[in-house]
């Protein structure tokens, strides 16, 4: 080993090869950040190079070099929130794909068991739309739910549709239908637009609250409203 003047002989300099992979990895989480707030904001059409580039503090040339070009990037920005929202929900979510189907070789879910598995999902899915945390991702979804492009498939293939079939299996259950029928789909896709207002319509929800924000308290009284609307799933009475 070689050292320079100065140094402690006691620290080994990172190898060239690993320090250059540590500073593109840095360079490409910082550009992924980025694209998700500025194509948000701003819109694929609205964005340019240059601001991304300068939104991330990296050189214009970096683009190019990590993800071919604009596209590229606004691609792997769909990717990388796939993978953040996952890392909040993927878990649980699938925990309870593999409860769904360890009760379907035994006969099935209870609806007791159903009601408190969802109740379950929808607070995780409602604690974190109501985070601030979500606020960029839901500017660049929206966006991509008003014109939907090879993004929105992404998203929808990594987070939307593996939610939607775990959530929908429960939600028959409850209802006491084919997991698969509108009626069911609907009223799942209802039960999560109801919880993701308090992203996409947050404006609204604060003026017509009369909140400043949606801090602890508001919080609470967000998921304690997630739960009632979990409990409002029963079978249709059938009219004669």
């Amino acid at each position: 080993m070689i050292y320079t003047a100065g140094m402690d002989p006691r620290i080994a300099p990172l190898p060239p090869a690993e320090a250059a992979t540590d500073r593109g990895d840095v360079t490409r989480q910082k550009l992924l950040a980025a694209a998700i707030d500025v194509f948000g904001r701003q819109g694929y059409d609205g964005t340019s190079t240059r601001r991304l580039a300068q939104a991330a503090g990296v050189n214009l040339q970096a683009i190019p070099y990590y993800f071919g070009g604009k596209e590229g990037l606004y691609i792997a920005a769909a990717e990388h929130l796939v993978v953040l929202i996952s890392a909040h929900v993927a878990a649980k979510r699938e925990r309870l794909r593999s409860r769904i189907a360890e009760a379907d070789r035994s006969g099935g879910l209870g609806v007791a068991e159903a009601r408190a598995l969802l109740a379950e999902l929808a607070d995780t899915v409602a604690g974190l739309f109501i985070s601030r945390e979500s606020e960029a991702w839901a500017r660049f979804i929206i966006r991509e739910q008003m014109a939907p492009t090879e993004a929105f498939r992404r998203i929808q293939r990594g987070v939307m549709q593996p939610m939607m079939e775990v959530a929908g299996r429960l939600v028959a259950t409850l209802l006491g239908e084919a997991p698969d029928s509108e009626h069911v789909r609907l009223r799942t896709l209802a039960l999560f637009g109801s919880i993701l207002l308090f992203r996409t319509g947050r404006a609204t929800v604060l003026a017509r609250m009369e909140w400043a924000e949606i801090g602890p308290r508001e919080a609470l009284a967000v998921r304690s409203l997630v739960r009632e609307l979990v409990a409002t799933l029963t079978p249709q009475e059938v009219v004669p």
